[in-house]
């Protein structure tokens, strides 16, 4: 195997969305780098210098030197491909290969002699080789491990964050042989200033991924399950976290809803992988299940309050956390669809986020404003904590309030302001 690190090398990046967009973008500057995504639509925009996800700047988008293509024949001999494609789960909580397995086919079909080929998907120990590596011999007629080599290198995209970005942050490689990881050691150092973990193995490596969100997951499944308790006491979480943030070694972990394409995913992964060897994944699940609950708990919580009757509620934040677009797997919609099926009225606001997708993902609609306080509504709630919610202030959203309704504040953003006896202020 013959691959010389330097401008020349070709590079493809197989999906161009949250975590292959903003790599082929640091990887252009590098090397020769080509985008691909099974969407048109998404090139088209890219090629405009427009991302739709927030992820990058329109300046780096039109400086970037690189080709883009919907089109897999477009894509032409290349040394090393890189996918980047999602691995969601089925809604019976099953890991779904299928989109990493398509794009396997499609590299399959490109693949030649030398090629080294990186997942950087998320998925449970031995998909890279077992499941991807198969796909790709099957279709290539090329052996794994002597023709083509494989690598993995897990994705460790923050949404909505610019700071852990990935020119920033430690890359995680591992390859079939040394030479393979020393390879992607050298190819990822180029982009981040040669900060790189070499993992023992690929299974190593795919581990490494699964068990970060994993743990992150059960720790704010333990502050979701004490909240729960404490708020049957009358007690509210926030008051106690301040106390027990004042003790050195307290982890800092808060309560709220879990979503996304990370931490509400990837335990089932984990958890599919133990539950094939005949290990139950007791500790994994019970998380998953308090985390998966949290929409519906907060639901029930505001019901109670309200009493009987059902009324008009305005959900503010539909987002799976704040500050970003993103909508995948938000626990907002089971928030919304708890409150829906009560018999609530349910408008929802986020400035955030791209009306059509939540149309097309979740059948809801959104508001294209924030509501005139003429119709006020028997509660609103904050649901994401998003920097233009708090910098508007909580004066704007309390006004949207009818006398003896609920502000209900599921962050404690605005628990240390005094409110009025119009409403009633609720937190957890």
């Amino acid at each position: 195997m013959t691959v010389r690190i330097d401008s020349s090398l070709r590079i493809a990046v197989m999906g161009l969305g949250y975590v292959g967009l903003p790599l082929a973008l640091a990887l252009a500057r590098n090397f020769n780098v080509t985008g691909f995504d099974i969407s048109a639509g998404r090139i088209q925009e890219l090629n405009n210098a427009i991302d739709r996800n927030g992820e990058t700047f329109s300046a780096d988008l039109k400086s970037a030197s690189w080709r883009l293509t919907h089109q897999a024949e477009d894509i032409g001999e290349q040394d090393v491909f890189i996918v980047t494609v999602p691995t969601p789960v089925t809604p019976e909580n099953v890991p779904d290969l299928s989109l990493v397995i398509s794009a396997s086919e499609i590299v399959g079909r490109l693949l030649n002699k030398g090629n080294i080929v990186v997942f950087e998907s998320t998925v449970y120990p031995g998909v890279t080789e077992d499941v991807c590596g198969s796909v790709l011999e099957k279709i290539s007629g090329l052996k794994s491990g002597q023709d083509f080599y494989l690598g993995y290198s897990p994705e460790r995209i923050n949404p909505g964050d610019h700071v852990h970005t990935v020119d920033k942050i430690t890359k995680v490689v591992a390859g079939q042989t040394d030479q393979v990881t020393n390879l992607l050691a050298e190819i990822y150092g180029r982009i981040n200033g040669g900060n790189i973990f070499k993992a023992k193995s690929i299974k190593t490596a795919e581990a490494s991924k699964v068990i970060e969100n994993a743990q992150r997951d059960i720790n704010v499944a333990f502050m979701n399950e004490i909240t729960q308790i404490l708020n049957a006491m009358d007690v509210s979480i926030h008051d106690v976290l301040s106390a027990a943030r004042t003790k050195w070694n307290f982890l800092p972990f808060r309560p709220g809803l879990v979503g996304g394409h990370c931490i509400g995913v990837d335990p089932y992964y984990l958890a599919h992988c133990a539950e094939s060897l005949g290990h139950d994944p007791q500790v994994i699940l019970s998380g998953r299940r308090i985390n998966d609950g949290m929409g519906a708990y907060l639901a029930t919580r505001l019901m109670t309050e309200l009493g009987d009757q059902a009324g008009r509620i305005l959900v503010l934040g539909f987002t799976f956390k704040e500050n970003i677009s993103d909508i995948r797997n938000t626990k907002v919609a089971d928030l919304v669809h708890s409150l829906k099926t009560a018999g609530h009225v349910v408008d929802i606001y986020d400035p955030h986020v791209h009306a059509d997708d939540v149309v097309a993902h979740y059948g809801l609609s959104l508001l294209d404003q924030i509501p005139e306080p003429t119709h006020p509504y028997d509660a609103v709630i904050l649901s994401v904590g998003h920097r233009i919610f708090i910098e508007q202030g909580c004066q704007i959203f309390s006004g949207l309030v009818k006398p003896g309704g609920i502000l209900y504040d599921i962050h404690g953003i605005w628990k240390e302001i005094s409110h009025p006896h119009s409403y009633h202020y609720l937190t957890l």
